[in-house]
């Protein structure tokens, strides 16, 4: 099995009242077993990428293989179940539900993907422990802490044993050793079937990536593969 993501020639154009090329016949090619820091300057085209291999918005041009299937991007029902039961996503800002508690907010990831509601609360339940917040089960995201909240965004992104992790700078709202432990806590994420991208500002934390890779004027530009 190709043991890779890989994307080829992506071209990414926003049209508005003047046409926007963020990024630029892209090529690369993201291996499983490695984590990925993704780094440039605001507006660079980090969110895009993400965007993109997250199956949430399409290329202008181009192609995402994931483990060497060509994914279609006008099949959206096709695309939304693979993104649930392969992808998990982790943004800056939680996105938590907040009229769910801790264990609602987890379990929600894996009904999406057609767990029944027993199954996935079992799963929720093991993963959260899993993440340190076993005793934070019931509680809802107003009564929890920054970290508690990015550890709960974790859980909900490995629920559903996803073999992509994207993380679009979930360290970037925290204090320094929160950040330090939210970035420590997904790198034992890291296994031979999961690759995670995760992209940040913090060059400290990128440092201890297997991978940086820069986007600059739209393409990738250096790398320390």
């Amino acid at each position: 099995m190709n043991k890779t993501v890989e994307i080829s020639n992506l071209n990414k154009t926003f049209f508005a009242k003047k046409n926007v090329k963020v990024l630029k016949k892209i090529n690369y090619k993201f291996k499983l077993g490695k984590i990925y820091c993704l780094m440039g300057p605001s507006g660079s085209g980090k969110s895009t990428l993400l965007n993109l291999l997250s199956l949430i918005d399409r290329p202008s041009k181009g192609t995402i293989k994931y483990l060497n299937k060509e994914i279609d991007f006008k099949k959206n029902k096709e695309n939304d179940l693979f993104r649930a039961k392969n992808i998990g996503i982790i943004y800056q800002q939680d996105n938590l539900l907040p009229d769910f508690n801790a264990l609602e907010n987890v379990y929600l990831s894996s009904l999406a993907a057609g767990d029944k509601k027993k199954v996935a609360e079992v799963k929720a339940r093991t993963i959260l422990k899993k993440v340190g917040l076993s005793q934070r089960l019931e509680h809802y995201p107003n009564e929890l802490s920054g970290g508690e909240k990015q550890r709960i965004s974790i859980a909900r992104a490995l629920i559903n044993e996803p073999n992509i992790i994207l993380a679009d700078e979930p360290t970037g709202s925290l204090d320094k050793k929160t950040s330090e432990e939210i970035f420590s806590l997904l790198k034992k994420q890291i296994n031979p079937k999961r690759l995670i991208i995760f992209a940040t500002h913090n060059r400290f934390l990128a440092k201890k990536s297997d991978c940086l890779l820069e986007i600059v004027d739209g393409n990738i530009k250096s790398t320390n593969v």
